[in-house]
Order: C-alpha cells, then sequence, then structure tokens
C-alpha cells in the first residue's frame, strides 16, 4: 500500500501543513496539490456547495501529485466517510465529536474488522493506494476528530481511549462559541488558548497527534513551537483573494 507521508511525518516527530480547500474545482485542486502542502484537505462540511460527486473528482485531482488528500467530511455519519475513503482519501476529519461514543462511530467507520466496521469495497482507493489496500488501510489511514465544543474539551481523557483514533483537530470558531466567546475575538483570549493547550497536553500524553487551525501563517508557525503536530496555512480562496487583493493595492498605489 502507498505510504501515508503525513503519518511518516509524524513518526518522524515532524509537523505536517495543509492547505485546506473550500472549493472542489479539480483545477485549483491540481495548483494547490503542486503547491508544496504535504496534504490538502478537502471541506465538505463548510466548503462550497461540496458533496460526494464532486469530492470523488477532488480526489482525483489531487492524486495526481505526492500530495497526501484528505477530507473533513460533513458529519459523524459512516456514509461520508466511507464514500470518501473508497474513492481515495488517505485520512478524514470528522466534526462535532463532544464524547466517547461518537469518537468511537468515527474511529469505527475509518477502520476495518476487528478494530472498526468499516464495510470492505474500496474502489478507486485501490488504484491509488494499492491492490494490498486492505491489509494496510488500518494503519495508514488518518482518522482525526474535530474538537470544537466546550463539553468536548471536559470530555478529552474519555473521548482519548477511543480505539482506531489518531488525535484531535481543533475547530477555533465553533470552540469559541461553545465557551460563549465571539468567534472572532474569543479566539486567541486567554480562556480559548487555555481550552486549546488542553487539547494539545491530552492528545500527547495518550500518544495522539494534535492539530490547530490558525489563522496565518504566522500562528501556525507559532503553533508548530506550541507543540502542534499538523494545522493548515490556509484556505485555497483566502490565498486567491489575499494574492488578488495585493496585486490590485499595487497597481492603485503605481
Amino acid at each position: 500500500m502507498r505510504q501515508n507521508k503525513v503519518k511518516a511525518l509524524w513518526r518522524e516527530g515532524k509537523p505536517a501543513c495543509l492547505g485546506w480547500m473550500n472549493t472542489a474545482d479539480t483545477y485549483v485542486a491540481e495548483v494547490m496539490a503542486n503547491a508544496g502542502f504535504d496534504a490538502l484537505v478537502l471541506d465538505m462540511q463548510h466548503g462550497m456547495a461540496i458533496g460526494p460527486d464532486r469530492a470523488a473528482l477532488w480526489l482525483q485531482a489531487v492524486s495526481t501529485t505526492d500530495t497526501v488528500p484528505l477530507v473533513r467530511v460533513p458529519w459523524n455519519e459512516p456514509f461520508f466517510v466511507q464514500y470518501v475513503l473508497d474513492a481515495g482519501a488517505y485520512g478524514v476529519i470528522v466534526p462535532l465529536i463532544n464524547n466517547r461514543a461518537e469518537a468511537e462511530k468515527a474511529a469505527g467507520a475509518c477502520r476495518y474488522p476487528p478494530l472498526g466496521y468499516r464495510s470492505n469495497g474500496p474502489n478507486r482507493v485501490v488504484l491509488y493506494g494499492g491492490s494490498d489496500y486492505f491489509h494496510h488501510a488500518n494503519e495508514e489511514i488518518i482518522c482525526l476528530l474535530l474538537i470544537e465544543h466546550a463539553q468536548a474539551v471536559a470530555n478529552l481523557d474519555d473521548i482519548a481511549g477511543a480505539p482506531g483514533i489518531d488525535g484531535f483537530y481543533i475547530g477555533p470558531t465553533d470552540l469559541a462559541i461553545s465557551m460563549g466567546l465571539d468567534p472572532f475575538t474569543g479566539v486567541g483570549s486567554p480562556p480559548h488558548e487555555e481550552a486549546v493547550q488542553r487539547v494539545l497536553d491530552v492528545a500527547h500524553a495518550h500518544g495522539l497527534v494534535a492539530g490547530a487551525h490558525p489563522r496565518t501563517p504566522e500562528e501556525a508557525a507559532r503553533r508548530v513551537k506550541q507543540g502542534f503536530d499538523v494545522m493548515s496555512l490556509g484556505a485555497a480562496t483566502g490565498f486567491m483573494l489575499s494574492a488578488a487583493r495585493s496585486a490590485i493595492s499595487t497597481f492603485r498605489n503605481a
């Protein structure tokens, strides 16, 4: 089976950088996949009208490169996990995990028996991953749980014990809202940073990885120094908008 380069980085104690894809446009996917990210994440939860069919085409586009294709599924439902894994995703980020039972449901959907209950029937992923996919998928496929509620932070030690998970990924704005904070100004506040640190500490105490979702590359660098193992450097549309605004500003000021 094709090695999961993100997991290889983690085994070496190195962080992985993600590009966030809030569009399933295949040409944008190819451009981003050639930019140098370790992995790209297709955001089916909050991306622009991304259903399973578009996700499958996106996975084909990214797979023309060495960039690892990951998907944030829209909900903690096995149907979505099975669809994108069979189509070639090398990992999923599962949203709205607040307790152990929800964590076990998510992890079980990612793992073949006896570790989980994933149904055997990989289609395109055999072409991408290799004919021995079934025998190694449980070790190579990534399962990250999105921690985005104060309830989840309170239950972290229990959640961390769910078999088959690789780690946590923080949803910063929803976490802030659940704490009674503004989704913009509350992110980075002392109470919010305390919760973020707890996610990191509990993950590492249980031998799991911890992921952050920084707002800027500078914050991403700070999260690396803090000890986080995986993080996004920005979204595709954000990169495009920033570059366009910079070009227009240069023109207007000329």
